[in-house]
């Protein structure tokens, strides 16, 4: 009998496929002592089988590319942390064993995190991810990961680890439902990427026994679980509507009006440009420098290394716009030469644009290495602070990029409710926004980004959420510059087709959202956005916004 489940959709698309659950390792190896004579030695094992992960990581993050090589690169460093690996050096020298050691370390620092209510623990998923494939490779048992499969198959996951997400194979994974995880969640973020259909958050995705025939909506997040044939059927012409609509649908985003609304796409480094071209980007509204940064934690990479990377990613869109995001790091992004050690709340501290200048050497470089790569170069040039909370932030932005000779417009990133709110002031020092609406979402609702439990919180739909983009819109026009949404809420073309009724004025996004959003945007005029965007607004909740613009797209 046909029943429906639903979670939260993530990556649009339609998957019918029979469920095959994700493999786990043998979680908690036995507890026993070892004599003092063997501690030297059980040290060294568990070095190298972190080591020997860590390299795994990082030859996964290479061969996938992109914004998953920063993620990966991310779970590398996490392995090899020092005070971890302190840690387990330290039990071991007590008679744990090394595949003890590692269990108990990171069990400790698991525990600490989670209970502290911080950002990082977001990252909890990941931290599992690590210690399984580490105990796993002592222990000599099989590592976490994708079933073995001849048959494609729909894969069914408490939650995915980047290792796995990044390295998915479209055509034998159709779709994955996660009973964790959230609309920005790196999964998420990933499987949009992929362009594989995607729900996270089902709570109850565990029952779903294996072999069952399951239908995957990653547009409305609904689990059609024993999908009749008329479903079946059904589910299938909308998809192929859906295909030959976004095969029909080209050139450069606009309402069906002809109002412009630029596409572009968010890039994470060179290797996601391909992608971004493929699919009719305009330019690129938010290239992610982080993944520079990532290789080394002790240091900042070379100006000439960076140089290096920004042009190849300037070059691809010569006669378009491309949006550099300055490095990001603290929270979840740890740099050893940059982020502060003992912060009770990385979210909360010295991250994004603070700690750029509390290293002015670091913001320079990187700033002087972005002036140099664009020489001689057509393409539009616009760079953006990450996490700017008021005007002194945005002048100080400023005024290092005229230092560095940068000729470039200036720009901030809205993340931070106080900027949203206090947007016209922060626009007297520079000429454009970008909303960054998941750190925007988890600063206005207190909800971290990264744990399914707060995910209604998350919901870029959320009507307070739309109140902050339209403020900091209308901000933006009544000065006469531009306000951009870079965040995953623009991959979402319903929602997209609000915003711009908001009065957003260009909309980037992973490569494989653009022409979904290209035909949404492209089935409706300007005025039908801004009814649309209207409704949403007077509604109280995330699924009543839905519905409130729904409706009236669809002319009820």
């Amino acid at each position: 009998m046909e029943t429906t489940l639903r979670g939260v959709g993530v990556s649009h698309g339609v998957a019918i496929g029979e469920v095959r659950h994700m493999g786990t390792a043998v979680l908690e190896p036995p507890a026993k002592q070892i004599p003092a004579e063997q501690a030297q030695q059980e040290q060294g094992r568990a070095r190298q089988a972190v080591e020997a992960v860590a390299a795994d990581l990082m030859a996964r993050g290479a061969t996938a590319g992109g914004e998953a090589q920063a993620v990966l690169e991310a779970q590398a460093m996490m392995a090899q942390d020092p005070e971890l690996m302190a840690d387990v050096d330290r039990r071991i020298s007590d008679g744990s064993t090394a595949e003890r050691g590692i269990y108990d370390a990171f069990a400790s620092y698991r525990e600490l995190l989670a209970n502290a209510g911080e950002y990082l623990a977001g990252r909890v998923a990941d931290l599992d991810d690590v210690r399984n494939r580490i105990v796993a490779r002592l222990l000599g048992v099989p590592m976490p990961g994708l079933p073995d499969s001849d048959e494609p198959y729909v894969l069914v996951a408490r939650d995915l680890a980047p290792a796995d997400t990044a390295l998915l194979d479209p055509a034998l994974v159709l779709g994955f439902v996660t009973v964790e995880g959230g609309p920005t969640s790196h999964s998420a973020i990933l499987a949009r990427a992929l362009g594989v259909p995607a729900v996270v958050a089902l709570a109850n995705a565990g029952e779903l026994a294996e072999g069952t025939l399951v239908a995957v909506d990653g547009g409305s997040g609904e689990i059609f679980v024993d999908p009749s044939d008329e479903k079946k059927a059904l589910l299938e012409a909308q998809a192929a509507e859906r295909k030959a609509a976004l095969a029909a649908s080209t050139g450069p985003g606009a309402t069906s009006d002809g109002h412009k609304v630029p596409l572009l796409a968010n890039v994470g480094g060179p290797a996601d440009v391909p992608a971004a071209v493929e699919a009719g980007a305009e330019g690129v509204g938010l290239f992610r420098t982080e993944f520079l940064f990532l290789d080394d934690s002790a240091k900042a990479p070379s100006e000439e290394k960076q140089v290096e990377a920004y042009r190849q990613v300037l070059e691809a869109f010569p006669e378009g716009r491309v949006v550099v995001r300055v490095l990001d790091a603290g929270a979840d992004k740890p740099l050893d030469f940059l982020t502060p050690a003992d912060e009770p709340n990385p979210a909360l501290g010295v991250r994004g644009l603070r700690s750029l200048l509390d290293h002015p050497d670091v913001l320079r470089t990187q700033l002087t290495a972005l002036a140099k790569a664009v020489e001689g170069l057509s393409v539009q040039l616009e760079v953006m602070a990450p996490m700017v909370a008021d005007r002194a932030d945005a002048k100080a932005f400023a005024d290092a990029c005229r230092a560095a000779g940068l000729r470039a417009k200036f720009g901030a990133m809205v993340e931070i409710p106080s900027a949203a709110l206090r947007a016209r002031s922060v626009l007297q020092e520079v000429e454009f926004l970008s909303l960054g609406t998941n750190d925007l979402a988890q600063y206005t609702f207190a909800a971290d980004r990264q744990v399914g439990a707060v995910s209604r919180l998350q919901d870029p739909w959320q009507p307070a959420l739309l109140d902050l983009v339209a403020l900091s819109a209308e901000a933006a026009r009544a000065e006469g510059k531009s306000c951009g949404v870079c965040g995953e809420a623009a991959a979402d073309p319903l929602l997209a087709c609000v915003l711009t009724g908001l009065g957003v004025t260009s909309l980037s996004m992973s490569a494989a959202s653009i022409p979904y959003v290209r035909s949404a945007l492209a089935s409706y005029t300007l005025a039908q956005c801004e009814r649309a965007a209207a409704a949403a607004r007077a509604t109280d909740s995330a699924e009543e916004a839905r519905k409130a613009a729904e409706a009236v797209l669809s002319g009820a």
